[in-house]
């Protein structure tokens, strides 16, 4: 802290905020009006001195908390040999390393293969790459609500406009949605099939579509679950016409579902697997695994990228994995989970708006709507703007704006924990 302290000391919240808004653009959303100093496991202090509960971790990027020791130290160690060298230029150890690692602990019984890249929309570009590679074929099918990313083919794949989307088309061709299944609004597994199937019959032939993807658990969308007859369907369908299926795990791997990734909640396996957020606990990381086959679909440079495979971050995600087992916090998310669906679940007899209480592990999120069924997005609103005047950082999804996610570090401390879901309780019932 003490290093920090002469430079907090000349700056305040409000003075930065008119520096930010003169110096970056309005397109770059920021959620907070006030300035991180220092942070550590679920805390975080701003350049004032005050103190944030969060719930939020870097959007599912912290399982392992601010600056967890053992990734420090990982870093540490790392930084003192190098910290670039490009690994398509001179390669190191680390990266074939974390590739077996995951090439053995990714679903799947065949063969695998992993590269790595930097950005979550970077791992999914690739993904669609190796699959058009692999196959030969244009199409991807993605689904209503999902979320892949801001590069020009991640917007191309998801399935919300605003603010994703709206004034930056024209958008990669071949690219075609379908409904996600969600009861709630009225969408069923068989309404989702049959949107596949009318797409086969209309739009695209299945013969020419190289991949389908979709989150296990949708991220933006709401937290909204995939079914397990759907999830199967999807692996039957792609079976049938030759179709690589793609898991987008960038938000639910690495524990926070209760499993090291979301599909392993599933019989079926994935073709390929994108993953990223919390890869490496803060570091920017991102990667494929795979199938072998498919993954050496593309010729050599085909795949990669300048900082992809950073020694860094790299160094981290090895320590991620390993805290992840010293520490059970796999185990340890699925009990925080329970403690925050009992804790929603008894509210609702205080809190009307709550409608439905979802997700797997400690990847949880409550949707509100109002008396006739319709989604209050109001309601949900005032809750998150109330939580983070009390201290507490809640995030809002889903299409209509109407759901809160609860992304809280695995390692969180019983005691904040309590003190998070206290302030939650008097910000719901205000």
């Amino acid at each position: 802290m003490d290093r920090f302290t002469p430079e907090i000391i000349m700056m305040s919240n409000n003075t930065l905020n008119q520096r930010r808004q003169q110096a970056t653009p309005r397109g770059v959303g920021v959620m907070c009006n006030f300035y991180a100093a220092r942070a550590d496991n679920a805390e975080i202090w701003d350049v004032e001195g005050k103190r944030y509960i969060d719930f939020a971790a870097g959007i599912a990027v912290l399982n392992t908390g601010h600056r967890h020791p053992k990734l420090i130290e990982a870093m540490q160690q790392q930084l003192a040999h190098f910290t670039h060298t490009a690994y398509q230029i001179v390669p190191y150890a680390s990266y074939v390393e974390l590739a077996e690692a995951l090439n053995e602990r990714a679903p799947g019984s065949w063969e695998k293969k992993t590269a790595f890249f930097t950005t979550g929309a970077e791992a999914v570009e690739n993904a669609v790459k190796i699959a058009r590679a692999a196959t030969g074929r244009p199409g991807v099918i993605a689904f209503s609500g999902g979320f892949h990313g801001r590069t020009m083919m991640g917007m191309a794949l998801t399935g919300k406009v605003v603010p994703y989307k709206i004034g930056f088309g024209p958008f990669p061709g071949e690219v075609f949605h379908a409904p996600f299944p969600c009861e709630l609004h009225g969408v069923s597994v068989a309404d989702s099939l049959k949107a596949l199937t009318q797409l086969f019959k209309c739009d695209i032939d299945p013969l020419r579509v190289a991949a389908i993807i979709f989150e296990p658990v949708q991220g933006e969308g709401g937290f909204n679950v995939a079914p397990a007859e759907f999830v199967e369907a999807l692996r039957a369908i792609c079976d049938e016409h030759g179709i690589l299926l793609i898991a987008d795990e960038v938000q639910t791997g690495f524990g926070r579902t209760g499993k090291l990734f979301a599909m392993e909640h599933y019989k079926v396996a994935p073709d390929l697997i994108t993953m990223a957020k919390s890869l490496a606990g803060g570091m920017p990381l991102s990667g494929v695994v795979g199938r072998a086959n498919v993954m050496d679909a593309p010729a050599p440079g085909g795949l990669g990228g300048t900082y992809a495979g950073n020694p860094l971050a790299l160094a981290s995600a090895l320590a991620v994995l390993q805290v992840l087992d010293s520490e059970n916090l796999i185990q340890r998310g699925i009990e925080l989970g329970q403690r925050l669906v009992q804790h929603l679940e008894a509210l609702k007899v205080k809190v009307p708006q709550i409608t439905q209480v979802r997700g797997l592990g400690a990847m949880i999120a409550v949707e509100f709507c109002k008396a006739d069924g319709t989604p209050d997005t109001e309601f949900t609103r005032q809750v998150q703007a109330r939580a983070l005047e009390r201290g507490l950082l809640l995030l809002t999804c889903g299409t209509y704006g109407n759901v809160i996610r609860f992304l809280f570090p695995l390692t969180i401390s019983d005691e904040v924990m309590g003190e998070g879901l206290d302030i939650l309780t008097e910000v719901l019932c205000a």
